[in-house]
């Protein structure tokens, strides 16, 4: 499953020289959690993620608010992917309370998830270049970005977090002229992370910290139930838009990123081949999208579900999220839990730290697209 100590390190041999570290929960590298580190010389031994640090009790806190005023709060653990957050909570809610979506809305959010999908994933990709050493990968994506958010801008009014998503459609209809602007500013911006090939995928720095670094095979990424771009780059081809599609994803032309190498370059490369699907998958929902109609089912005040429960899933920027709502008669969930693609990530990271040298750590770690305040929800 992961690499083998080198020969003569094992724990029960060499206690002597097994020294402790703690990398976090302070550490810029450890991203809001801790990491329980033994190693002996430059070797990891073991490696104890010890989350629990940002836990923000969000499923607990929607058992006192209604079906509407759980929006805001919801989208808080991911803070920039909050649209694709709130996705399955509403589609599980629209199920609960029979909703039928209009058609434009759909097309809407779809456009809204993506968007909001390349954002955190450059977020991601960013962070991930100051792990490396690479300051030009911060910066990059750092400013590409803003070109999405001011579309969302536009669309929501909001820049980080957006509260666009309710049961029943989006919040507001699209701005006049919405369209065209967004047409030309995926353009360039596609154009702009097609130069991340280049730039990042080629440089030798990001190469030679990431290739053959935490090897994931296919039939352990299987069998750990990783998600997104882990699971992908291990040459597993599974997405929920193409699986399960939601709102309009099957009437919508792209194609699912597989890699087969399983390492962290592979699981650095899935997601900028999947913000270039993005592109691919705006600029159809744009042609495709009604030009007129409702974006919202009003709802009467203080909707209640029946006497049931639904789960629904989408694909994140970190893989499946999903949202299991129990109802019993009232304006509010009975019960509301999340199953999020992070906190199905840090499974594996025990297993791919084990005999990778300690400078590896940060390479390895962030490969995994994990987020702690998600996971901690």
């Amino acid at each position: 499953m992961s690499k083998q100590l080198p020969p003569g390190l094992a724990v029960e041999s060499v206690d002597e020289r097994i020294m402790t570290l703690n990398v976090g929960p302070q550490h810029p590298g450890s991203g809001h959690m801790r990491l329980i580190i033994k190693i002996d010389g430059d070797y990891i031994v073991s490696c104890d993620p010890d989350p629990g640090y940002v836990h923000r009790g969000e499923e607990k806190m929607a058992e006192y608010r209604n079906y509407i005023t759980n929006i805001p709060h919801l989208e808080r653990p991911v803070i920039h992917d909050s649209c694709n957050v709130l996705y399955p909570y509403c589609l599980g809610v629209e199920d609960l309370l029979g909703i039928e979506v209009p058609e434009r809305a759909k097309y809407v959010r779809v456009i809204a998830s993506e968007l909001n999908r390349c954002v955190y994933t450059l977020y991601w990709l960013a962070i991930y270049g100051i792990f490396l050493g690479h300051s030009t990968m911060f910066m990059w994506p750092a400013g590409d970005r803003e070109l999405l958010i001011d579309l969302l801008e536009k669309m929501t009014g909001a820049r980080v977090t957006h509260a666009y998503f309710v049961p029943g459609g989006t919040r507001n209809d699209l701005p006049a002229n919405f369209e065209d602007v967004c047409l030309r500013q995926v353009n360039y911006f596609e154009k702009r992370i097609r130069e991340y090939g280049p730039i990042f995928y080629d440089n030798p720095i990001l190469i030679a910290r990431t290739q053959d670094a935490g090897i994931l095979s296919r039939e352990d990424a299987i069998r750990l139930g990783t998600t997104g771009s882990v699971l992908r780059a291990s040459g597993v081809d599974f997405d929920i838009r193409k699986k399960e599609p939601y709102d309009v994803y099957e009437e919508l032309d792209f194609q699912t990123n597989v890699l087969k190498e399983g390492d962290s370059y592979a699981r650095s490369k899935v997601p900028w081949l999947d913000m270039l699907e993005s592109c691919r998958i705006i600029r159809d929902a744009l042609a495709k999208m009604p030009k007129s109609g409702s974006v919202r089912v009003k709802l009467k005040p203080n909707p209640k579900g029946g006497d049931e429960s639904v789960y629904r899933r989408v694909e994140s920027g970190r893989g499946s999220l999903g949202c299991h709502i129990v109802s019993n008669n009232k304006p509010e969930p009975y019960r509301l839990k999340l199953s999020v693609g992070s906190f199905r990530n840090l499974i594996c990271m025990p297993y791919l730290l084990k005999g990778e040298k300690l400078g590896n750590m940060p390479a390895v770690y962030w490969s995994l697209n994990y987020w702690p305040v998600e996971a901690d929800r």
